[in-house]
């Protein structure tokens, strides 16, 4: 017969502890608050009375079951006071022996019946439990922040956990509106051990001076639709909690990609722990401010003397696939005039009717005129020889991802095109200093990453190389404004910012499902609910094709060399059966 949980106890109230305190109130569940001091306990209930008072003021609840919710709550000092609760759950900081004592004590407190939980998020549940008499009603039970938003929640079962155990918990999950999915007791569990690797990359990536904070995170954010960049969200998890949850996992699995990055734990001794500190890798109003306020490496506004930027006025495309046709829009509506080049007639043609389609169905939902379509195709004129592109201030290629046939192309356009004019790719992963090198103006060579569709998507990567010119950089980062996309600035090495960050957590997740330590339906749950990512990352690669993925996992791999980066065996063989996603119908999933 399953546990009835009428009473259950949180200890710690922090952030974290007075949400889930709040998530028990919310479903009528009584539930004892301790903290260590009074000071804490009155800090705690600041919590929660935020959390309520703000749910209130956007309409999301009434005040009259915001009291009601309050009545649930009795705060106390005193853990001995958690002796007639079914379930305590410890939400204390992330150290280890801290969390054992506490566990510990409660064994000696509770009834032999009742449930002892950690909300751990990377510590070794099965370490915690033996600190008890009775290690098979330990479980882990890892709520997110902030936990009455988000739905996921991961329940630990450790090889001693009692089988009732961890039913009931995951049975009252469900209660409480959640998603549980019930893992092994493993360093990070499933969302943080593919969170933080991506975290602690895009450290790497700041602290080798590859790219600011600001495109780091902007790059992830208009690139993924992620909803947070990684270093913005490392200052809201706290920088001292990434530190110990990264140590853990390194030690664990001794992972380098896991190793914490130096300037992590530089910060933290510096007491630069993020949001509640006021300072992390953003500087804030003030502690536990969101506000992010200017500092020292804020960049300045830009400020470019016009004069120091090549003109633009006319612009050329060659291609004619999804992404040259997306390209050629997006510089026509923002009043540019285009050229394009494709290989025949019926290219040529194609580009312009699906314009026409798209236009079509923008003025069927009130978003362009008759007049602005009609003056956008006026703009357009297309071509079959590249001779037509003497004259444009830039270039655009976006044609197929082969090497030689780029630089054939470069070859071509070095001289056909005017002096000055600005040689640009738009290529995802190939070296851009392999297409310079075999011009004769290498400096005005640079990358123009569009992400698809190149209409709706808001990022450009702009990639410059070693020999790229300053004022081709400057010249085509203003461009990207006047399109009304977002620019980004790296370097010219595999992956820029976004591939480089996304497809290592892709062939990790694929690790994870290889070793059998969670389904790739929880996988996804895990990342979407927990981590608020838009799509999970098994959804992900079958869209975008794992033929697609194993060929940039392998340009990451042979360019950094690093183990980890290694593509996963099961991603080898799926490409091999020809399982390549959605447009195979299989996939990590069969379609219809």
């Amino acid at each position: 017969m399953s546990r009835e949980f009428t009473k259950v106890g949180v200890v710690g109230l922090g952030t974290m502890g007075a949400g889930i305190v709040e998530v028990f109130a919310r479903n009528a569940i009584d539930v004892l608050a301790v903290e260590v001091d009074e000071r804490a306990l009155e800090r705690g209930k600041g919590f929660l009375t935020a959390s309520l008072d703000r749910a209130v003021s956007r309409g999301k609840m009434a005040q009259d079951d915001a009291d009601t919710l309050r009545g649930h709550v009795t705060f106390t000092t005193d853990l001995a006071d958690c002796a007639d609760c079914q379930l305590v759950v410890e939400a204390v900081p992330e150290h280890l022996d801290l969390k054992k004592r506490i566990l510990s004590t409660l064994d000696g407190i509770v009834g032999s019946d009742a449930i002892l939980a950690t909300n751990t998020s990377s510590l070794p549940v099965t370490e915690i439990a033996v600190a008890t008499a009775d290690p098979k009603r330990v479980v882990g039970m890892h709520f997110f922040n902030p936990a009455p938003v988000l739905q996921f929640v991961e329940v630990i079962k450790t090889v001693i956990t009692a089988d009732d155990v961890f039913e009931d918990i995951k049975a009252l999950a469900e209660r409480l509106g959640k998603k549980p999915v019930v893992v092994g007791d493993r360093a990070g569990f499933i969302a943080n051990a593919l969170l933080f690797g991506y975290l602690n990359h895009a450290v790497s990536m700041f602290e080798s001076k590859y790219a600011t904070r600001e495109d780091l995170d902007a790059a992830m954010r208009f690139g993924c639709g992620y909803p947070m960049g990684p270093l913005a969200l490392l200052d809201l998890i706290g920088l001292d909690t990434a530190y110990e949850i990264l140590d853990t996992m390194y030690k664990q699995g001794r992972d380098r990609l896991h190793a914490p990055s130096p300037i992590i734990k530089q910060m933290v001794s510096a007491g630069l722990t993020g949001r509640k500190s006021g300072h992390g890798f953003y500087t804030y109003a003030g502690p536990s401010s969101s506000q992010v306020v200017a500092d020292s490496a804020t960049p300045a506004a830009d400020a470019a003397d016009a004069a120091g930027l090549r003109p633009i006025a006319k612009v050329g495309v060659v291609g004619s696939g999804t992404m040259a046709g997306g390209i050629v829009e997006v510089f026509a509506k923002a009043g540019y005039d285009v050229i394009y080049v494709a290989r025949g007639e019926d290219k040529v043609a194609g580009v312009r009717a699906q314009i026409e389609k798209n236009n079509a169905r923008a003025i069927d939902k009130g978003r362009m005129t008759a007049e602005d379509a009609e003056a956008l195709l006026g703009r357009l004129s297309g071509s079959t020889s590249r001779d037509a592109l003497a004259d444009v201030d830039i270039v655009v290629e976006a044609i197929a991802e082969d090497l030689a046939i780029k630089q054939d192309l470069f070859r071509d356009l070095d001289r056909v095109c005017k002096a000055g004019a600005i040689l640009a790719t738009t290529t995802s992963s190939l070296p851009i200093i392999d297409l310079a090198a075999v011009t004769e103006r290498p400096a005005d060579v640079i990358g123009m990453h569009f992400f698809n569709p190149a209409q709706v998507m808001k990022l450009v990567e702009v990639v410059h190389t070693v020999a790229t010119a300053p004022d081709v950089t400057a010249s085509v980062v203003a461009l990207t404004r006047a399109v009304g996309k977002h620019p980004v600035q790296c370097g010219d090495r595999s992956g820029f910012i976004v591939n480089a960050l996304l497809f290592p957590y892709l062939n990790d997740a694929i690790k994870m499902l290889e070793a059998h330590y969670a389904s790739a339906d929880d996988i996804d749950t895990a990342m979407k609910t927990g981590c608020g990512l838009p799509m999970g990352p098994f959804e992900l690669l079958d869209v975008v094709g794992l033929d697609v993925s194993l060929a940039i996992q392998r340009e990451l791999y042979l360019e950094f060399r690093e183990p980890g980066f290694a593509p996963a065996p099961l991603l080898e063989q799926l490409v091999q059966a020809g399982y390549l996603g959605r447009k195979t119908k299989r996939g990590f999933r069969t379609y219809a």
